[in-house]
């Protein structure tokens, strides 16, 4: 069905109709009902608490597990933080707060998966990326410029790709 065809089918609908509609998506569908969670009582704070909590474990586990540096565990937080339409300062801090929480982890961990650096220099230019797109660069510049001085001091292997990232743009 085409958003054009559901357009007609939707007023076509009386109040009660589509308000009954709702009400069965909220209950048979999660992704619908945290959404609406979200709209009606919108917690950011929580969600980043939460986020960031869940993201530092995957670095510096709280149960003495060894730590699993699951680069996905972030994205997938991102990406349900961008469906939700949380603020995109919000989204920003969090998209840096992944990349400086594995830097933390490999200034005192030797790591020697070139996927690591490969992944973390990805998440970067997401971020970059985003920022840009959503004009907000220029408010974490010293964030930004920050993570790439300590892929330098760190010797990453692909320091020139983040330094070529931040050369892109001029503040």
């Amino acid at each position: 069905m085409s958003k054009r065809d559901l357009k007609k089918y939707l007023n076509e609908l009386n109040k009660e109709q589509l308000e009954e509609q709702i009400i069965n998506l909220y209950d048979k569908f999660p992704v619908v009902k945290t959404f609406y969670d979200f709209v009606f009582k919108p917690n950011e704070r929580g969600l980043l608490q939460d986020f960031k909590l869940k993201v530092s474990n995957e670095y510096f586990p709280v149960r003495g597990k060894k730590a699993k540096t699951r680069r996905s565990v972030a994205q997938k937080k991102i990406k349900h933080f961008i469906s939700l339409g949380v603020d995109p300062f919000i989204i920003a801090d969090v998209m840096l707060f992944s990349i400086e929480i594995a830097q933390t982890y490999s200034s005192e961990k030797i790591i020697k998966q070139e996927l690591f650096f490969k992944s973390m220099l990805n998440s970067f230019e997401q971020a970059v990326s985003f920022m840009i797109e959503n004009g907000i660069l220029y408010d974490f510049k010293n964030r930004v410029e920050a993570i790439r001085a300590e892929a330098e001091i760190q010797d990453w292997f692909n320091v020139f790709e983040f330094n070529s990232i931040v050369e892109k743009f001029d503040y």
